[in-house]
């Protein structure tokens, strides 16, 4: 399967907050997010990983044409104003039915991302499987409304009725998607989330996953918190 990560944000909240290192090159416990990503793509026997950063990232750039791994990585740099408009730009570059889609600074456990891919790879019935959480860590949360098994059925800004998850901010999708995708680019629809709605709107089967926790690297505060989460912790094995 292929693995694509949507790095072409600017950062801009962390910059803000006094620091200097782009988002992609932010280290947790000692290893930058992007690097952390391909390091877990590549244990889940992923065939190629795409990455998308914007054109002013050239430090990133260096760092990802320097790693030397086992899998092809396929660099795509292009200022995009949105992730919904930097996964467009990877659309041709995507080669087979499925991948697995992420922005750089989304946290999980790794082991729960294993099952996920498991159970995206072994169900030809589902569209789209959604990573999701009931652990709210978003400042904008996006509201899953879900039906019998994690059937999802809405897309929320707000806690509507069914809606015990909150999107997790990584998509496993299938080739069928991709021609929604482009019309909704073309229509001048913009952000992820408006995308999902679209989904549920055109009728594709799409399904909630449940993670633990995934957090997302915002803000300064959120590093520390995600180093101590990744922390390997008594019980592990």
């Amino acid at each position: 399967m292929e693995f694509a990560i949507l790095a072409a944000g600017e950062g801009s909240r962390l910059a803000n907050e006094g620091w200097a290192t782009p988002k992609p090159l932010v280290t947790l416990n000692g290893i930058p997010l992007l690097q952390r990503l391909i390091n877990i793509f590549e244990a889940n026997k992923a065939r190629k990983i795409h990455v998308i950063i914007n054109a002013y990232s050239l430090t990133v750039a260096e760092f990802i044409k320097n790693i030397r791994g086992n899998v092809p990585i396929n660099l795509v740099v292009k200022t995009t104003e949105s992730s919904l408009h930097s996964f467009f730009e990877l659309l041709p570059h995507i080669e087979g039915p499925k991948v697995c889609l992420t922005t750089v600074d989304t946290v999980f456990n790794p082991r729960e991302f294993s099952q996920y891919i498991t159970a995206f790879t072994g169900d030809e019935k589902t569209d789209a499987l959604m990573a999701s959480t009931s652990f709210v860590d978003d400042e904008k949360p996006l509201f899953i409304q879900t039906a019998a098994e994690h059937r999802i059925t809405g897309f929320f800004d707000y806690k509507a009725p069914n809606c015990s998850m909150v999107s997790g901010g990584i998509y496993c999708l299938k080739r069928t998607v991709f021609p929604i995708v482009v019309q909704a680019v073309n229509n001048g629809v913009s952000r992820m989330r408006n995308l999902q709605r679209i989904f549920v709107e055109e009728g594709l089967a799409l399904k909630a996953y449940p993670f633990s926790k995934i957090l997302d690297i915002d803000h300064v505060k959120d590093i520390a918190a995600a180093e101590h989460w990744l922390q390997p912790k008594p019980t592990d094995p």
